[in-house]
């Protein structure tokens, strides 16, 4: 068997990640049979995009593809799962989730896996998929070695990574992107506040990006925390007096980074 086996798709969720993901593979000369979302403007909006069919119903799946790849939230997987599984019982199906284990498929599919994308997702921007890292796991070597065949066709960084792996991928990337970008937000509200410009800081951000890529992070990391400047921090906590959890945020963090600045000099005295 070789991945022309895995040419024949349908698509399960029509959000974020179905949305880039399954655009991808059309791309990529593979065939999307069908979408499915429980949502009818979500997926005939994608469908519509792929040039495909689409339903909201569970009985309604197509029983005819080889692939099938559920990008749904996590909490709605048990219901949809047992319902999909029986439309087509020889094929192979797979979930993107980075924090779900394989195991949600025992009992229910022969053949099964996760093909994982660790990337942000918004249906806003496009997504360079060359770049992007795949992480796969299948409960069979064959089906390992197709689904690795398949995401090289959109990615030059394709791994295996088990499922107790790949949950400390999710959780780093939501300290490295969902934090991250949520220390955005909230330099977006006090500049609001105070009438500047949020644009004034995307040239520290994109320094502070491009510098990861030649230092290790503790390595790049500056400020009143890491150079234990208490006078600054003081300052700062008392600007933040009248948002608490702002403060609280901010007292937690700088204790971190001090606590990790020792470590590094610890270790490299």
């Amino acid at each position: 068997m070789d991945e022309t086996h895995l040419y024949n798709l349908t698509f399960i969720g029509a959000g974020n990640v179905g949305t880039h993901l399954s655009q991808a593979l059309s791309q990529h000369h593979c065939c999307i049979r069908q979408v499915f979302s429980r949502t009818e403007e979500s997926a005939r909006e994608l469908a519509g995009r792929l040039h495909t069919a689409f339903t909201t119903r569970l009985d309604e799946i197509d029983a005819g593809s080889d692939l099938y790849i559920v990008s749904i939230k996590d909490s709605a997987l048990n219901e949809v799962l047992p319902a999909l599984t029986r439309r087509n019982p020889d094929a192979l199906f797979v979930h993107t989730a980075g924090s779900v284990p394989m195991s949600i498929w025992n009992g229910l599919a022969r053949r099964h896996g996760v093909i994982y994308p660790m990337q942000t997702f918004s249906k806003q921007r496009d997504v360079d998929f060359t770049t992007t890292p795949f992480f796969i796991e299948a409960n069979s070597e064959e089906d390992t070695r197709l689904l690795m065949q398949l995401a090289q066709r959109l990615s030059e960084k394709v791994y295996e990574a088990s499922s107790e792996q790949r949950k400390y991928l999710h959780i780093s990337a939501v300290f490295a992107c969902n934090f991250a970008n949520h220390m955005y937000a909230v330099c977006h509200h006090l500049l609001s506040e105070h009438g500047l410009p949020f644009e004034s800081m995307l040239p520290l951000i994109v320094e502070t990006t491009r510098k990861i890529h030649y230092l290790t992070p503790e390595e790049a990391q500056t400020g009143p925390a890491r150079r234990n400047d208490c006078n600054i921090m003081e300052d700062h906590l008392h600007m933040l007096e009248s948002e608490p959890e702002l403060a609280e945020i901010y007292r937690n963090i700088s204790r971190n980074i001090r606590a990790y600045a020792e470590k590094t000099k610890k270790s490299n005295p």
